[in-house]
């Protein structure tokens, strides 16, 4: 089986396209997972995913690029908090945010942090979604380390968080505001009417045809003047095609229909 038969298989079990993904780095990842446990063919490789659970949800884990961080570039938040979220509430009482590609649960919990100095938590609902249901399991669960909470600011912390041991435990009234949900960017249906979009650190890894595929979706699923809040790592060329402008670094606004 050569790479191209591997992709093949990965779809048919997984849903994940790797086509969609930028290949010399995707597979250079990959090849680098499959050496460390054990295997050289990719046969061998898919036929172990098939019967081990547990090496395959290490694979779709490492596959899907978990890195993530509370606070992650703490300046775009508080542009965020400070210009976007004011902006945002002055014609919507009630966003409807979404955070996708979230990973861990770092990001929508950010988020409703952040709403929180604009709202009472009773009104803030985020639905988050990820392609990697190990990951949602772990943000549903909501228990971190020290060390993912590092740029958080000590507020948050205090009154959001319950320590144990070595790990921090997110608030019951801060879980209830977010939705998990599995949705894959490339595939499924998106949710519609959003004031807020945030997907961030997850589009450098696909095809710029792919990226331009989300991107028309992201346009769909925003309402008009609605913010989609992108990732330091990145940059919306010719953002205008997609009826997005910017209007600060890192966050563009809806301006019409594509």
């Amino acid at each position: 089986m050569d790479y191209e038969g591997f992709k093949q298989e990965i779809l048919k079990m997984s849903d994940i396209d790797l086509s969609l993904y930028k290949e010399k780095q995707m597979k250079r990842r990959i090849d680098s997972l499959i050496r460390k446990n054990g295997y050289d063919r990719y046969d061998d490789y898919v036929h172990a995913l098939q019967q081990d659970r547990e090496l395959y949800n290490e694979f779709i884990n490492y596959l899907t690029i978990n890195v993530s961080e509370f606070y992650r570039n703490p300046d775009q938040w508080e542009v965020l908090r400070d210009q976007i979220i004011p902006m945002l509430l002055r014609r919507s009482p009630m966003p409807r945010v979404w955070s996708s590609a979230c990973s861990t649960g770092d990001e929508p919990y950010t988020l409703a942090m952040v709403l929180s100095e604009h709202m009472p938590l009773n009104r803030i609902h985020i639905l988050a979604s990820d392609i990697d249901a190990e990951a949602l399991k772990k943000a549903k669960a909501g228990v971190y380390s020290a060390k993912s909470l590092e740029k958080l600011p000590e507020r948050y912390i205090r009154e959001f968080f319950i320590k144990d041991g070595n790990s921090y435990h997110v608030r019951d009234e801060l879980k209830r505001c977010v939705e998990f949900k599995r949705i894959n960017l490339l595939r499924d249906p998106y949710p519609n009417e959003c004031d807020l979009i945030v997907c961030r650190n997850v589009l450098i890894y696909f095809t710029e045809e792919a990226k331009s595929q989300i991107y028309v979706k992201f346009n769909k699923a925003l309402k008009d003047k609605g913010v989609l809040f992108i990732g330091s790592t990145e940059q919306i060329i010719m953002s205008a095609r997609y009826k997005l402008t910017p209007v600060k670094t890192f966050f563009y606004i809806k301006d019409g229909d594509i």
